[in-house]
């Protein structure tokens, strides 16, 4: 259990990386107030949970379902990873004696970003379903395990989604300090670096999997 914990602990986390996709929930969460993005934070670690421990446990299976490969989910991902960055970096700048209280339509627009693209791709995207798959994949095969270690694995797996998507709610709920530490014009410029960084995230995903794709093209 301590092994499977420590294995899918480690893995996932650099690649879901929640103190950096914090930054980036700020940024494209501008015109939330505290009370949403902490609503929006428990959301998105939800959806994340159930994510990891989908493609953890039977993510081979689905896309095998569905006849995709790693290689053509990542490079889909990719894409919609870099648009996400694109809108950010493209928004207009809100100032702050114009900033508008949130309202109904407002929310309603907020909590329908919760899955999209709030979880999928920003914090558990292609990359973190790819892992999971991988990790997943390398669990299922040790059938000749006894029973009762094949579920403490299962459970150790279990926890270390559970751990990663804590993290997600803590950073995520207290993202806002970085806005009451920088200042409007600060938070503004630092949310579209980091939509910048974004669109270079997506695209380099976008390439490693379009690069996979060409390497398993047939040689003449």
């Amino acid at each position: 259990m301590l092994q499977s914990f420590l294995l899918v602990f480690i893995g996932l986390l650099p690649v879901v990386n929640p103190p950096g996709s914090a930054l980036l929930f700020l940024a494209m969460t501008r015109r939330a107030s505290r009370s949403q993005r902490a609503v929006l934070a428990r959301q998105v670690a939800t959806y994340a949970f159930f994510i990891m421990i989908t493609s953890l446990f039977i993510g081979a299976y689905v896309l095998q379902f569905f006849g995709i490969s790693v290689p053509v989910m990542r490079v889909a991902g990719g894409l919609v990873l870099a648009l996400s960055g694109w809108r950010v970096l493209d928004a207009p700048r809100m100032q702050a004696e114009t900033a508008p209280v949130p309202k109904a339509e407002d929310a309603g627009e907020l909590a329908g970003m919760a899955f999209y693209p709030l979880t999928m791709p920003l914090t558990a995207g292609p990359g973190t379903v790819a892992v999971a798959v991988a990790l997943g994949t390398g669990g299922s095969s040790e059938s000749d395990l006894p029973i009762a270690m094949m579920l403490g694995a299962m459970f150790g797996g279990l926890v270390a989604t559970l751990a990663i998507s804590a993290l997600v709610y803590v950073c995520y709920r207290f993202s806002d300090r970085i806005q009451d530490a920088l200042g409007e014009s600060g938070s503004d410029a630092l949310g579209r670096l980091f939509a910048f960084i974004l669109i270079c995230l997506g695209i380099q995903i976008l390439w490693t999997g379009f690069t996979d794709l060409w390497l398993s093209l047939p040689r003449q």
